[in-house]
């Protein structure tokens, strides 16, 4: 089974605590709610859509390489479970393009594909993918027993379009859907003597479909809110990488977390040559490099090269190209495809098969739309004119990861890219905009772009470089004017004329603010932001932190001794299946914890103190309330549940046992009808999740108790079982943006700090600390990349971390003046640690102003 990212379980971790809460507060309520508690999105208010202002609309951006398709489909049963409350929801999948449509199409059913697994592992077999076109083949047992979903692009839905117009027609073939909906159900479309239509449109309002958006920039136009209103959905789901300016961006994930997930290449090594020729044979010159590489690699990997060509009529096309592969560079014919309009030579080729031959691939534009190649590394782009969307979707090509996995080499972890002067001027500049277009954050695209002046020096066994880049090198318009600069920076500038109009310029060492100034003055005003970002960008390459060194920084973890050996504190050492048993705990639910209330046409439901009104006409179908009424027994009721409660640490005779005492009690003892539960299902379902899990928690408690703090633990804080930090990878939500620049962090940037409040003053009076070597900003809900200590509820990850420089660590929490309940178990688990610790280790639980009326810089100087 494909296993989800980490990354990607957080996304679907926020839309599903979303839509729980839109359940109860409204869409834009929760929003608002939940944009408090993740800093990493701006606080933009939320924009509903014209007429549908009850229906949740969130947009998740993942940057191109995220797996948009498959978080997707995996968000359909968390939509399902969270907020539509249905079994089998009918699903509106919209795609940008028929191209896109296609591709989705196949993708869902193929058996196999991750996409179609991540459905089949919640729906199993009852799931049906249809493209919009194939409408009339729906049978209502389809619409209750299977999860159904449409493919369509936004135009199969204009009334406009041929496909649209067939969308909103009147259909006999559909006529068995609405024999037993009432004439006087509101919102369908109706002939003039008043009797609904039996078209497709009418069939998507009556079931208020899940509407799923894939890479639709601009759906909140006029045009395509009235489509949206036309379908009437329940809930509207947006995936893309690069979110328009009125999207409600719920969770945005960054370009690191796909780094550190190992799902693209980073950095992207950029050469940049005087001529096309050149920067072909460097094309070539790398592939073979990576290809020797390749061969000692545990999986099978054939680098490709991508050469974006001009078209016809201009100087470098692929005819041409081709015949430079061919004739000057001996590469074999067979070796070669092209594909542009005319030429299809990739059709029906599979180029991850290992017979295939083909290592270059010539393309003008983009390549079609849903082609996708892991083996792709290089991108040479040659062409003088290329537009954005072609550039964006190539390197989109060639950042993929080889089976999503970080390779035993790493220059075969690592995207390459060589471009011509005369193509791409300001290279580095416009490579920077393109990845910020595909969804990298400006910070993230500088730290992305290695530049290479020289990608192979010697001769003989050529080696791909490392990250310190030999000099600036920059294209620019017209000469610099030098005369502000000192002697000394003189000696280290260098100007070529290319030719009439373009002039070459380098700069070599290190560039401090005070010379960049003088740079970016030198330059003419077209050259300067160019200027600017290249020098931003070679910054992020020079390796002057403790992480780009490579240097170690390692954290003793807490561990327990367990069947007589030392093992790391883990959550699961605190409970184990035989630990406990749900059996001991009461199946008795009081009004507090759920309750409905009966009326004509809805009820009125608590759970555990929060409260909903459902309607019976609305969002569900009339017909399923017959489907309740005719057929639930309470051993069909505690199945039911049992199949959407599953817990691996219960038995499931145990669950069904539980289940059946809770229904019993229900029905005995609070005078709840069969019936109702029924109905009510769903929201029951939820409230003996919440009773379960607080039966566990009790359970867990009592074990972490037990094991760390009862006067016979056997507990140690062990170098012997340290976590390092990966100096390669920090998988930062989002990065610190203030001007005080923090000199002693172990990583090049500061993850999810803010520029301004007491936190913030924490970590300044941190990296001021003449004792500390290097600290790190540690990123919460990170179990790979960050230290964490164990609660009886998760995990704590403290705020920071620190390197002494007499080799002790300290770890610091900030919190503010009023510490709750829940914040006490942290503290004791901190100091435990560091008591644990032989003195190698320090535990500072910092605040504005302690007891003795000290502040974080004497707190920090008494612990010391």
């Amino acid at each position: 089974m494909f296993e989800p990212k980490n990354y990607q379980r957080e996304t679907l971790e926020w839309l599903r605590r979303y839509l729980e809460e839109a359940r109860f507060t409204g869409p834009q309520s929760a929003f608002d709610s939940l944009r408090q508690q993740n800093p990493q999105t701006e606080r933009t208010p939320y924009r509903v859509l014209a007429g549908l202002e009850d229906v949740p609309y969130v947009c998740l951006r993942l940057p191109t390489g995220g797996g948009k398709t498959y978080l997707a489909a995996r968000s359909i049963a968390v939509a399902a479970q969270a907020y539509l409350e249905q079994d089998y929801p009918l699903v509106l999948w919209m795609v940008p393009t028929n191209t896109i449509r296609a591709q989705t199409l196949a993708t869902l059913k193929k058996l196999g594909h991750p996409n179609r697994l991540a459905l089949e592992e919640v729906f199993g077999g009852q799931l049906l993918v249809i493209d919009i076109t194939d409408f009339t083949q729906l049978r209502p047992q389809d619409l209750r027993d299977k999860v159904v979903i449409v493919v369509g692009t936004l135009q199969t839905l204009r009334v406009n379009s041929t496909e649209g117009r067939k969308v909103y027609a009147h259909h006999e073939d559909l006529e068995a859907h609405f024999v037993s909906v009432p004439t006087n159900i509101p919102g369908l479309e109706r002939f003039e003597n008043g009797a609904f239509k039996f078209s497709f449109r009418n069939l998507l309002t009556l079931h208020r479909p899940l509407v799923i958006i894939d890479e639709a920039h601009n759906n909140t136009s006029e045009l395509n809110v009235e489509v949206l209103q036309r379908v009437q959905p329940a809930c509207i789901i947006e995936f893309t990488a690069t979110p328009a300016a009125n999207s409600n961006i719920l969770h945005a994930v960054s370009a690191l977390e796909l780094k550190a997930e190992e799902m693209i290449k980073l950095p992207i090594v950029l050469t940049q040559h005087e001529t096309w020729q050149e920067a072909v044979r460097d094309s070539i010159l790398t592939r073979q490099k990576l290809h020797d590489l390749a061969k000692q690699d545990r999986d099978y990997i054939h680098p490709i090269v991508l050469i974006q060509a001009e078209e016809h009529g201009h100087e470098v096309t692929f005819d041409i190209i081709r015949q430079f592969l061919i004739v000057q560079e001996k590469i074999e014919p067979s070796r070669i495809a092209v594909a542009t309009g005319a030429q299809r030579e990739l059709d029906g080729v599979n180029l991850l098969d290992p017979r295939n031959l083909i290592e270059f691939v010539i393309t003008i534009e983009a390549l079609k739309e849903g082609w996708d190649c892991p083996f792709a590394y290089v991108f040479c782009s040659v062409a003088t004119v290329h537009s954005k969307k072609d550039v964006e979707q190539l390197l989109g090509r060639v950042l993929r990861m080889p089976y999503a996995r970080k390779r035993q080499h790493e220059e075969l972890n690592r995207a390459y890219a060589h471009v011509s002067a005369s193509s791409w001027p300001q290279a580095v500049s416009q490579l920077e905009d393109r990845l910020v277009s595909m969804g990298f954050e400006e910070q993230e695209a500088e730290e992305a772009i290695c530049p290479q002046t020289n990608l192979f020096p010697g001769v003989g066994d050529q080696v791909i470089p490392g990250n310190r880049p030999p000099a600036i090198s920059l294209v620019l318009s017209t000469s610099p004017d030098l005369v502000n600069l000192t002697a000394e920076e003189l000696a280290r500038v260098a100007v070529r004329q290319i030719d009439k109009g373009r002039v070459a310029f380098e700069v070599k060492g290190e560039v401090d603010e005070a010379f960049k100034l003088k740079l970016v003055e030198a330059v003419s005003p077209v050259d300067r932001d160019a200027m600017q970002k290249i020098i931003s960008i070679y910054r992020h390459q020079i390796p002057h932190t403790p992480a780009q060194r490579g240097e170690r920084f390692s954290v003793p973890q807490l561990c327990l001794w367990a069947d007589g050996a030392l093992e790391v504190a883990e959550k699961d050492w605190f409970l184990s299946p035989s630990g406990w048993n749900l059996l001991d705990y009461p199946a008795e639910m009081n009004s507090g914890e759920f309750n409905i209330q009966e009326r004509s046409v809805s009820f009125l439901i608590d759970i555990f103190g929060r409260q909903l009104t459902t309607k019976y006409l609305g969002t569900q179908m009339p017909l399923d309330l017959e489907d309740v009424d005719s057929g639930w027994n309470d051993l069909q009721l505690s199945r039911w549940l049992d199949g959407k409660l599953y817990q691996p640490d219960i038995r499931q005779e145990v669950l069904l046992e539980w289940l059946r005492r809770c229904l019993k009690y229900l029905i005995d003892q609070r005078s709840f009808t069969l019936t109702g539960l029924a109905r009510g299902r769903f929201l029951l379902e939820k409230a003996l999740r919440e009773k379960i899990k607080a039966c566990r928690q009790v359970a867990y408690e009592r074990g972490y108790q037990h094991t760390l703090f009862d006067a016979g633990a056997r507990v140690e804080t062990s170098p012997n079982y340290a976590f390092t930090f990966d100096p390669n990878n920090y998988p930062a939500h989002w990065p610190y943006n203030g001007r005080y620049q923090f000199a002693k962090h172990y990583y090049s940037n500061v993850g999810e700090l803010e520029s301004s409040g007491e936190e913030f003053e924490c970590a300044q009076a941190i990296d001021r600390c003449h004792q500390v070597k290097y600290w790190v900003r540690n990123l919460a809900q990170q179990p790979r990349f960050s230290f964490r200590l164990p609660l009886a509820n998760g995990y704590f990850y403290p705020d920071f971390v620190c390197e002494l420089i007499d080799g002790r660590i300290l770890v610091v929490e900030y919190k503010g003046a009023h510490l709750e309940e829940y914040e006490k178990e942290k503290r004791n688990v901190g100091e435990l640690w560091a008591e644990k610790s032989q003195g190698k280790a320090l535990f500072l639980w910092a605040v504005k102003e302690d007891n003795q009326n000290r502040d974080v810089y004497q707190q920090l100087d008494a612990i010391l």
